[in-house]
C-alpha cells in the first residue's frame, strides 16, 4: 500500500519507518514531482540543472529539450548564454558521462566522482590498458600544460603528446588528459543552432577557480535524493558510478526518513520531499535522449518496463527522445525535416487512445513550435505501436 501522507501530500514529516510500503505508482510520482514533469515550474535554466544535480548531455543539444520539458517559458538562448558566459559547462562526471552542470557544480563534484573517471579509464576502456605500467603523472602535467595554452581536440592532443612518449599508443595518451585530468567542453559545442568538435579545456583554467578541495559526499547523496528519491543505495550508486556510498547513507540515516518498496529494499528519502498521491495525473511529456530520468536508479521500473531498454540515439541531440505517458516510458519520438517542413513521428509500444493521442498531438505541437521554429509547417504523425 502507498505511504500515508500529510495534508501537503509530502509525506509523513517523522516516525516513518522501514516497514512503510511505496508502491510503484507512488516512486513514479514522487520522481515526477521532483524532476518538474508533474507540470512545468517556473524556474531559471541554471536553478533546474542545479535542482536536478546535472542534466546528461553526451548529446550536447539534449538538455535543452530536457528544459523545454520541464520549465514554463524556457528559451534556448538563456541556456546558450549560461554556457558561452562559463555559467554551465560540459563535462565526464557521473558515471563518466558527459553531465551538463554549473560552474559551481562542477568544482564540486568533479573531486567527488573522480575515482570513477579513473576506473572508466583504466578498467573501462581500452586506453588505459595500453598504458599498464606507465607512470601517467608526466603525462597529465603535460596535458594540463597545453590545454592550459588553449582548448584542444583529442586529435591535437594525440598530434602533441604522440611523438614525447612514442612507445606508447598516442590515442590513449589523449584519452589519458580527457578521463584524468579536470576538463569541460567549450563552445560552440552546446549551442543551440551551432556544431563543433568535442574540444577541452582545462576546467579551472576555463573557470578561474580551483575545483573544490573538500567536497561532501553527504551533500551529494542528499542532491541525490532530492532529485530522485526516494532511492536505495544502489540507486544513488548507479547515478554516481561510486561504489560503497552505504558508510555515507547510515551517516545521514537519522536525517533521512526510510520506507520499503514493494520488493522489500529500503528506500531513503529527504523528510520534506514530494511524494505526491499515486493517482496524481501525470501528463504526457517529451523527454530527450539519455535523460537522467531514466538512467539514475539500479531498477528503473518507477518509470519504465524491467524488459525494456534506454534506446542510444544517434546525433547531437534534439530531434529525437522518449515519451512518458501516465509518468511512464510508453513511445519513442523523432523529428524529421524536409524542405520547409518538420514532421514530429511518435512511435508508441502499446495502442493509444483519443485521449492520449490528442495530448500527445498538443504537447508534441509545442515541442515543433520549440525544436524547429524556423520551419514553416509542422505536423506530428502517430506511427504503428511495436
Amino acid at each position: 500500500m502507498p505511504a500515508r501522507t500529510s495534508p501537503n501530500g509530502k509525506g509523513p514529516r517523522s516516525g516513518s519507518g522501514s516497514n512503510e510500503v511505496l508502491s510503484l505508482r507512488a516512486l513514479n510520482r514522487a520522481l515526477l514531482a521532483r524532476q518538474m514533469l508533474l507540470s512545468r515550474v517556473k524556474l531559471s535554466a541554471a536553478g533546474a540543472i542545479e535542482r536536478l544535480a546535472g542534466m546528461q548531455a553526451q548529446a550536447p543539444l539534449a538538455p535543452y529539450i530536457g528544459l523545454w520539458t520541464r520549465l514554463e517559458g524556457f528559451h534556448p538562448d538563456e541556456l546558450a548564454e549560461l554556457i558561452a558566459g562559463r555559467q554551465a559547462v560540459r563535462g565526464s562526471l557521473m558515471r563518466a558521462t558527459v553531465h551538463l552542470v554549473t560552474a559551481r557544480d562542477c568544482l564540486t563534484l568533479y573531486p567527488l566522482v573522480r575515482p570513477v573517471l579513473e576506473r572508466g579509464f583504466y578498467s573501462g576502456s581500452p586506453f588505459g590498458r595500453r598504458l599498464a605500467g606507465m607512470d601517467v603523472a608526466p603525462v597529465l602535467a603535460a596535458g594540463r600544460a597545453l590545454l592550459d595554452e588553449r582548448p584542444r581536440t583529442r586529435i591535437e592532443l594525440r598530434r602533441l603528446l604522440g611523438p614525447r612518449w612514442p612507445e606508447r599508443d598516442a590515442d590513449a595518451l589523449a584519452y589519458a588528459i580527457s578521463y584524468l585530468v579536470p576538463t569541460v567542453q567549450v563552445p560552440p559545442r552546446g549551442l543551440w543552432g551551432a556544431s563543433g568538435q568535442a574540444t577541452l579545456a582545462a576546467t579551472e583554467t576555463w573557470l578561474g577557480r580551483s575545483v573544490d578541495p573538500a567536497p561532501s559526499s553527504d551533500d551529494m547523496v542528499m542532491r541525490y535524493l532530492a532529485a530522485f528519491g526516494p532511492a536505495s543505495i544502489a540507486d544513488a550508486q548507479v547515478w554516481s558510478g561510486l561504489t560503497r556510498l552505504r558508510e555515507t547513507f547510515e551517516r545521514l540515516r537519522p536525517q533521512l526518513l526510510t520506507f520499503r518498496d514493494e520488493r522489500g529494499t529500503e528506500l531513503f528519502d529527504l523528510p520534506d520531499a514530494p511524494r505526491p498521491d499515486p493517482e496524481t495525473p501525470a501528463p504526457p511529456r517529451f523527454l530527450p535522449e539519455y535523460d537522467n530520468l531514466l538512467l539514475s536508479h539500479a531498477d528503473r521500473t518507477r518509470v519504465m518496463a524491467a524488459e525494456r531498454q534506454v534506446p542510444l540515439m544517434p546525433g547531437n541531440g534534439g530531434s529525437s527522445g522518449m515519451v512518458l505517458l501516465d509518468g511512464f516510458f510508453h513511445a519513442l519520438w523523432k523529428i524529421t525535416r524536409h524542405e520547409d517542413s518538420a514532421t514530429l513521428r511518435i512511435t508508441p509500444f502499446v495502442p493509444l487512445s483519443a485521449q492520449n493521442r490528442d495530448a500527445l498531438a498538443e504537447e508534441g505541437t509545442g515541442l515543433l513550435a520549440f525544436a524547429a521554429s524556423d520551419a514553416q509547417t509542422h505536423d506530428v504523425e502517430f506511427m504503428p505501436a511495436v
